[in-house]
């Protein structure tokens, strides 16, 4: 029953968004934007259940001796579903009504389907809208503040987006208690693996029978889904108001933190009696934020701690080695990933630059290196960049 009411859902949306997409035109561009840190989110809230869904779209197609389709009403069962195969059902309907990007940076959403309306916003690659109709090669689109039209032929909608929808969503589960046990293994038996805090989010790598398999410094563990909330993230489209307050935002960052910074720079020469020249770039100061954080290598970490000295955690690491230089930051790697800017990945970055992880966050020091508050068994170390997989490069400086 379960699986032959996805399949109807599935059809029962598709066929709404059937791909009528004309001649290729020049309306992706390309540019040195930075893709915007911001999701959409799809969750389910807890005690909803199927009941609705089947009452809405639940059939059954049969073929008759004319080639005509039959639909057959399927009235809703006591059969009783998990939460987890309830979230899925919900998922895979949503992600059958999405438009998804393809293009190298992004594709303009316009005020009306034409090259001639006006640019409201940028649905960026890999950026996702919901699909409002068909216009002539054009697709009308809701995503995040921005609503308009987006030419059909940079984007990807149907079966194809419910399959792209799996690889460009990035499945998240958010922390609801007061220190979450990740174990190493599926069982509540299971040794503990590492903690996390509340309101941290992790990403999730395999969804189980009642748990989750999430990422954290630690290594790969599992958490019950009873202590997270549990959604899938997308980047949506930024309208052109919205850029305009980011950009706008990013030069007050910068702003602030480079006069931070020369107050800091003052208060040392004062008391070395050298000199010190900010760069223009930023890079200076951003270097002078990864030699002080190397001084505390070998110390140890301690969770929920801030101490550079006796004892902290990744977060409180990134917090304290900024607060030395008049830059407040808050004590967590979720909230971390939205401070400063996004510098567009690695490739990117530069000494001082914010290294965001799943769980975990780091101080990047140059050459492909990043210095942080590992574990309880390691310390403040030394490490590789790339060791795990990097969700975000934020920059201050």
């Amino acid at each position: 029953m379960y699986y032959r009411y996805v399949k109807t859902t599935l059809a029962t949306c598709l066929a709404v968004c059937t791909l009528l997409g004309n001649g290729v035109m020049a309306e992706a561009k390309t540019a040195a934007s930075v893709l915007p840190a911001a999701g959409i989110g799809l969750s389910l809230e807890e005690g909803s259940s199927l009941k609705d869904i089947q009452k809405e779209v639940a059939a059954d197609y049969t073929q008759s001796n004319e080639t005509k389709e039959k639909k057959e009403i399927v009235e809703p069962t006591n059969v009783t579903y998990t939460k987890e195969e309830v979230q899925q059902a919900v998922e895979k309907k949503e992600f059958s009504s999405l438009v998804i990007a393809q293009v190298h940076d992004y594709v303009n959403v316009r005020s009306m389907p034409s090259e001639e309306g006006e640019i409201v916003g940028k649905l960026y690659d890999k950026s996702v809208g919901t699909f409002l109709e068909e216009e002539n090669g054009w697709y009308k689109i809701h995503s995040g503040n921005c609503e308009g039209y987006v030419k059909g032929e940079f984007c990807v909608t149907g079966e194809d987006a419910v399959e792209l929808a799996k690889k460009v969503g990035t499945r998240i589960a958010t922390v609801n208690t007061t220190t979450l046990k990740v174990r190493e293994e599926a069982s509540m038996e299971a040794s503990v693996l590492g903690l996390v805090p509340i309101e941290e989010q992790l990403v999730v790598t395999e969804e189980l029978d009642g748990w989750v398999k999430v990422d954290i410094e630690e290594g790969f563990g599992y958490v019950s889904t009873e202590f997270v909330n549990l959604s899938t993230e997308f980047v949506k489209a930024e309208s052109k108001a919205e850029e305009e307050a980011r950009l706008k935002k990013e030069a007050e960052e910068r702003r602030l933190a480079q006069a931070a910074a020369n107050k800091s720079a003052k208060k040392s020469s004062k008391k070395s009696g050298t000199s010190i020249t900010a760069s223009a770039t930023g890079s200076a100061e951003g270097q002078a934020v990864a030699n002080y954080g190397l001084q505390f290598v070998g110390n140890p970490y301690v969770y929920g701690g801030s101490s550079l000295t006796n004892g902290t955690d990744c977060s409180g690491f990134v917090m304290s080695v900024y607060k030395n230089f008049g830059v407040s930051l808050p004590h967590s790697s979720a909230a971390d990933r939205k401070v400063g800017y996004d510098v567009g990945g690695l490739d990117n970055a530069q000494p001082g630059d914010i290294v965001c992880y799943s769980g975990h966050v780091a101080l990047y020091i140059g050459n492909g290196q990043i210095v942080h508050a590992s574990t309880s068994k390691t310390g403040i170390i030394v490490s590789n960049a790339n060791y795990r997989n990097i969700l975000a490069v934020r920059r201050i400086f």
